[in-house]
């Protein structure tokens, strides 16, 4: 099928909201990253370290952090968006606008990067951490030093997964006014019957996805290469 031009869509008009919505994407998804993808890679090595035979043992520890993930990650995240507006509301002061959205984010996003994380550290070979902890290194030291850097291609690619998540859940922010490129789709495409706003918005964020994993692909085959 071929979609032609609306005929009623003024550019003039449209240009500047279409930059003002990939400004508001790009806040949401960067701040999200950043916030949530670094609470993340703690919980996640938390979840790793608590495993029975790892570092900081603790099945108690692990068996409660495993159910919290298991609860929070599978709930869709327009439904998880209406869940925490009254916590929302507690700690942003609002929950309507682009930082309103960028909480609840957040959260899921720390829940989500957990997972990721603890999968990718999880096939890091033993034997290099106890040689490791044969030669004195502290348990923090070996994290730092050990554990990350010998699963740091594979988190990376993890990341580039977990920005596409994320540049989905801030195509949802627009139910709460939080703006963005999903909300720019629906109010000027969608609604208005334009599928000229809509693919424009549509092919932004392809050529986002794009970008990212391009990045993170060459990153990643350049880690493996010193790997080797």
């Amino acid at each position: 099928m071929i979609i032609l031009a609306n005929p009623r869509s003024d550019w003039n008009v449209l240009r500047p909201l279409l930059f003002e919505s990939i400004g508001q994407t790009l806040t949401m998804v960067l701040g999200t990253l950043v916030i949530g993808g670094f609470l993340g890679l703690i919980l996640g090595v938390v979840l790793y370290g608590t495993r029975p035979g790892n570092l900081f043992e603790n099945a108690v520890v692990y068996r409660i952090l495993d159910i919290i993930v298991n609860i929070v990650r599978p709930i869709p995240f327009i439904i998880f968006l209406a869940a925490m507006q009254p916590l929302t509301i507690v700690v942003v002061g609002t929950s309507i606008g682009t930082v309103a959205a960028i909480f609840p984010m957040v959260v899921m996003c720390t829940f989500a990067t957990s997972r990721l994380v603890e999968q990718n550290l999880v096939p890091v070979d033993p034997g290099v951490i106890e040689a490791a902890r044969s030669m004195g290194a502290g348990k923090l030291t070996i994290i730092r030093t050990v554990l990350i850097p010998e699963a740091l291609a594979p988190l990376i690619l993890a990341y580039a997964f977990l920005f596409i998540g994320v540049l989905d859940m801030s195509a949802m922010a627009g139910y709460i006014g939080g703006g963005g490129l999903g909300n720019f789709a629906i109010a000027y495409g969608y609604q208005k019957f334009d599928q000229t706003v809509t693919w424009t918005a549509v092919i932004i964020m392809i050529v986002l996805v794009q970008v990212v994993q391009g990045i993170a692909n060459a990153i990643a085959k350049r880690l493996l290469k010193r790997q080797q």
